[in-house]
């Protein structure tokens, strides 16, 4: 060996950038940027049909013109959705419906499923038991439509 010879280290080289990303990165990414569309959507999809069964629950009731009228669409709205979710209840008789009504939908007060028993039948109806009525039907419908 020459005695003169300076013999150096390794050099390494030098790190890598944090930029660009790898591919796995990139891959992470747009999944989770799917991932996030994805969920949004479905939220803006939810929402909307929310909306839908309000405008239709308070379009429909405000359509009939006397009070007794209301109290019959609205006993219908409840039946249409409660066939949805439980089809057995399209074949129940009136008091069967109250009874099922009376056991399901604990939203409804007592004075309220009276008036959904005969308040259709009634020349006369309180327009204040129907506003009643009305609020309480509205928010069991509500809950009714969303577990489908």
């Amino acid at each position: 060996m020459a005695a003169g010879l300076v013999l150096r280290d390794i050099h390494q080289p030098p790190a890598p950038g944090w930029w660009p990303p790898a591919p796995g990165w990139w891959l992470l990414a747009a999944v989770l940027l799917a991932l996030v569309i994805a969920v949004l959507w479905w939220r803006r999809r939810a929402r909307r049909r929310r909306l839908q069964v309000q405008a239709l629950f308070d379009d429909t009731v405000a359509a009939a013109p006397t009070a007794a009228a209301q109290v019959a669409v609205i006993s219908e709205l409840l039946r249409r959705a409660a066939r949805q979710r439980q089809p057995h209840t399209a074949t129940l008789g009136e008091a069967e419906w109250i009874g099922f009504l009376q056991k399901s939908a604990s939203g409804l007060g007592p004075a309220s499923l009276e008036l959904l028993r005969d308040g259709g039948y009634r020349r006369e109806v309180d327009t204040g038991a129907v506003e009643q009525l009305r609020g309480e039907a509205r928010a069991v419908f509500l809950a009714w439509s969303r577990q489908r």
